[in-house]
Protein backbone atom coordinates (compact mmCIF):
# COMPACT_ATOMS: atom_id res chain seq x y z
CA UNK A 1 0.00 0.00 0.00
CA UNK A 2 2.84 2.41 0.74
CA UNK A 3 5.13 1.68 -2.21
CA UNK A 4 5.59 4.60 -4.62
CA UNK A 5 4.35 4.23 -8.18
CA UNK A 6 7.01 3.51 -10.74
CA UNK A 7 8.25 6.16 -13.16
CA UNK A 8 6.13 4.86 -16.02
CA UNK A 9 2.94 5.40 -14.00
CA UNK A 10 4.06 8.82 -12.74
CA UNK A 11 4.93 9.86 -16.28
CA UNK A 12 1.51 8.81 -17.59
CA UNK A 13 -0.43 10.58 -14.85
CA UNK A 14 1.73 13.70 -14.42
CA UNK A 15 5.08 14.20 -16.12
CA UNK A 16 4.23 13.50 -19.75
CA UNK A 17 0.45 13.92 -19.52
CA UNK A 18 -0.78 16.97 -21.39
CA UNK A 19 -3.96 18.97 -21.84
CA UNK A 20 -5.41 18.44 -25.31
CA UNK A 21 -7.21 21.49 -26.63
CA UNK A 22 -7.39 24.31 -29.18
CA UNK A 23 -8.80 22.52 -32.25
CA UNK A 24 -10.76 19.59 -33.63
CA UNK A 25 -7.38 18.03 -34.51
CA UNK A 26 -6.65 17.58 -30.80
CA UNK A 27 -8.35 14.17 -30.77
CA UNK A 28 -7.65 10.96 -32.63
CA UNK A 29 -10.61 9.20 -34.23
CA UNK A 30 -10.77 6.51 -31.58
CA UNK A 31 -13.83 5.88 -29.40
CA UNK A 32 -13.94 5.81 -25.61
CA UNK A 33 -15.93 2.89 -24.24
CA UNK A 34 -18.64 3.02 -21.59
CA UNK A 35 -16.57 0.56 -19.58
CA UNK A 36 -13.57 2.90 -19.42
CA UNK A 37 -15.78 5.76 -18.25
CA UNK A 38 -17.27 3.51 -15.57
CA UNK A 39 -13.81 2.39 -14.47
CA UNK A 40 -12.63 6.00 -14.24
CA UNK A 41 -15.58 7.04 -12.09
CA UNK A 42 -15.20 4.00 -9.85
CA UNK A 43 -11.60 5.02 -9.19
CA UNK A 44 -12.34 8.73 -8.75
CA UNK A 45 -15.15 8.14 -6.26
CA UNK A 46 -12.64 6.72 -3.78
CA UNK A 47 -10.89 10.07 -3.31
CA UNK A 48 -11.59 11.93 -0.06
CA UNK A 49 -14.32 14.54 0.30
CA UNK A 50 -15.60 16.47 3.33
CA UNK A 51 -17.62 14.07 5.50
CA UNK A 52 -17.66 11.74 2.47
CA UNK A 53 -20.23 14.11 0.95
CA UNK A 54 -19.48 13.16 -2.69
CA UNK A 55 -21.33 16.05 -4.38
CA UNK A 56 -19.91 15.42 -7.87
CA UNK A 57 -22.38 14.42 -10.54
CA UNK A 58 -21.18 13.72 -14.08
CA UNK A 59 -22.87 13.61 -17.45
CA UNK A 60 -20.64 11.98 -20.07
CA UNK A 61 -21.69 13.62 -23.33
CA UNK A 62 -21.10 11.28 -26.27
CA UNK A 63 -24.18 11.01 -28.48
CA UNK A 64 -24.84 13.42 -31.35
CA UNK A 65 -28.05 14.50 -29.61
CA UNK A 66 -26.26 15.29 -26.33
CA UNK A 67 -23.50 17.16 -28.18
CA UNK A 68 -26.14 19.34 -29.85
CA UNK A 69 -27.57 20.15 -26.41
CA UNK A 70 -24.12 21.16 -25.17
CA UNK A 71 -23.02 23.04 -28.29
CA UNK A 72 -24.88 26.36 -27.75
CA UNK A 73 -23.32 26.75 -24.29
CA UNK A 74 -19.71 26.51 -25.50
CA UNK A 75 -17.44 29.47 -26.09
CA UNK A 76 -16.13 29.90 -29.64
CA UNK A 77 -12.64 28.84 -28.55
CA UNK A 78 -13.91 25.57 -27.08
CA UNK A 79 -16.47 24.60 -29.70
CA UNK A 80 -14.44 22.65 -32.27
CA UNK A 81 -12.36 20.68 -29.78
CA UNK A 82 -15.42 19.71 -27.75
CA UNK A 83 -17.48 18.63 -30.74
CA UNK A 84 -14.54 16.48 -31.91
CA UNK A 85 -13.84 14.86 -28.54
CA UNK A 86 -15.11 11.27 -28.20
CA UNK A 87 -16.62 12.22 -24.83
CA UNK A 88 -17.05 15.32 -22.71
CA UNK A 89 -17.65 15.08 -18.98
CA UNK A 90 -19.86 17.75 -17.47
CA UNK A 91 -18.53 17.82 -13.91
CA UNK A 92 -21.26 19.21 -11.69
CA UNK A 93 -22.11 19.63 -8.02
CA UNK A 94 -25.31 18.45 -6.36
CA UNK A 95 -26.34 21.09 -3.84
CA UNK A 96 -28.63 18.52 -2.23
CA UNK A 97 -25.60 16.42 -1.30
CA UNK A 98 -26.22 16.81 2.43
CA UNK A 99 -29.49 14.89 2.17
CA UNK A 100 -27.44 11.76 1.43
CA UNK A 101 -25.16 12.13 4.46
CA UNK A 102 -27.10 9.66 6.65
CA UNK A 103 -26.10 7.00 4.11
CA UNK A 104 -22.59 8.25 3.35
CA UNK A 105 -21.33 9.52 6.71
CA UNK A 106 -22.38 7.42 9.66
CA UNK A 107 -19.86 8.81 12.16
CA UNK A 108 -22.40 11.39 13.31
CA UNK A 109 -25.44 13.27 12.05
CA UNK A 110 -23.88 15.83 9.70
CA UNK A 111 -27.09 17.01 8.04
CA UNK A 112 -27.48 19.97 10.47
CA UNK A 113 -24.05 21.22 9.38
CA UNK A 114 -25.63 22.18 6.06
CA UNK A 115 -29.42 22.15 6.20
CA UNK A 116 -30.71 25.69 5.63
CA UNK A 117 -27.16 27.07 5.30
CA UNK A 118 -26.93 28.03 1.63
CA UNK A 119 -23.45 29.55 1.82
CA UNK A 120 -22.00 26.44 3.45
CA UNK A 121 -23.81 24.20 0.97
CA UNK A 122 -22.51 26.15 -2.04
CA UNK A 123 -18.93 26.31 -0.75
CA UNK A 124 -18.81 22.61 0.16
CA UNK A 125 -20.44 21.50 -3.08
CA UNK A 126 -18.08 23.58 -5.22
CA UNK A 127 -14.89 22.68 -3.36
CA UNK A 128 -15.56 18.97 -3.18
CA UNK A 129 -16.91 18.59 -6.72
CA UNK A 130 -13.76 20.37 -7.92
CA UNK A 131 -11.65 17.90 -5.94
CA UNK A 132 -13.60 14.99 -7.36
CA UNK A 133 -13.23 16.36 -10.87
CA UNK A 134 -9.47 16.42 -10.35
CA UNK A 135 -9.58 12.82 -9.13
CA UNK A 136 -11.50 11.98 -12.30
CA UNK A 137 -8.79 13.50 -14.49
CA UNK A 138 -6.15 11.44 -12.69
CA UNK A 139 -8.27 8.29 -13.03
CA UNK A 140 -8.83 8.88 -16.74
CA UNK A 141 -5.11 9.40 -17.30
CA UNK A 142 -4.29 6.29 -15.27
CA UNK A 143 -6.53 4.29 -17.62
CA UNK A 144 -4.69 5.54 -20.68
CA UNK A 145 -7.01 8.36 -21.71
CA UNK A 146 -6.16 12.00 -22.36
CA UNK A 147 -8.07 14.98 -21.00
CA UNK A 148 -8.83 18.56 -21.90
CA UNK A 149 -10.34 20.19 -18.79
CA UNK A 150 -11.82 23.64 -19.34
CA UNK A 151 -14.24 26.33 -18.33
CA UNK A 152 -15.31 28.59 -21.19
CA UNK A 153 -19.00 27.68 -21.28
CA UNK A 154 -22.29 29.22 -20.17
CA UNK A 155 -23.18 27.44 -16.95
CA UNK A 156 -26.87 28.42 -16.78
CA UNK A 157 -27.42 27.02 -20.28
CA UNK A 158 -25.75 23.72 -19.37
CA UNK A 159 -27.72 23.49 -16.15
CA UNK A 160 -30.99 24.09 -18.01
CA UNK A 161 -30.15 21.54 -20.72
CA UNK A 162 -28.81 18.77 -18.51
CA UNK A 163 -29.92 19.35 -14.90
CA UNK A 164 -33.35 20.99 -15.15
CA UNK A 165 -35.55 20.30 -12.14
CA UNK A 166 -32.61 19.43 -9.88
CA UNK A 167 -30.28 21.30 -7.56
CA UNK A 168 -27.25 20.17 -9.60
CA UNK A 169 -25.02 22.95 -10.95
CA UNK A 170 -22.26 22.58 -13.52
CA UNK A 171 -18.67 23.25 -12.45
CA UNK A 172 -16.32 22.54 -15.38
CA UNK A 173 -15.93 20.35 -18.46
CA UNK A 174 -13.41 17.66 -19.37
CA UNK A 175 -12.96 16.60 -22.98
CA UNK A 176 -11.91 12.94 -23.00
CA UNK A 177 -10.30 10.76 -25.64
CA UNK A 178 -6.99 9.83 -27.16
CA UNK A 179 -4.97 12.95 -27.81
CA UNK A 180 -3.18 13.75 -31.04
CA UNK A 181 0.45 14.46 -30.05
CA UNK A 182 0.99 16.45 -33.25
CA UNK A 183 -1.05 19.37 -31.89
CA UNK A 184 0.94 19.74 -28.68
CA UNK A 185 3.02 22.83 -28.02
CA UNK A 186 5.91 23.00 -25.59
CA UNK A 187 4.74 22.64 -22.01
CA UNK A 188 4.27 25.96 -20.24
CA UNK A 189 6.50 26.74 -17.28
CA UNK A 190 5.58 25.61 -13.76
CA UNK A 191 6.67 27.19 -10.48
CA UNK A 192 9.53 25.46 -8.69
CA UNK A 193 8.96 24.10 -5.20
CA UNK A 194 10.69 27.01 -3.48
CA UNK A 195 8.58 29.52 -5.40
CA UNK A 196 5.24 27.97 -4.48
CA UNK A 197 5.84 26.10 -1.24
CA UNK A 198 7.32 26.44 2.20
CA UNK A 199 7.81 23.97 5.02
CA UNK A 200 6.90 25.49 8.36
Amino acid sequence: MNSPLNDLALDQIFRTARTYRRSADAWLDKPVSDELLRQAYNLAKLGPTSANCQPMRVVFVRSAEAKEKLKPALSDTNLAQTMAAPATAIVAADHDFYKHLPRLYKEENAVPWFEGKEESIAETAFRNSSLQGAYLIIALRALGLDCGPMSGFHKPSVDKAFFAGTDVKSNFLINIGYGNPEVLRAREERFDFDEACSIA
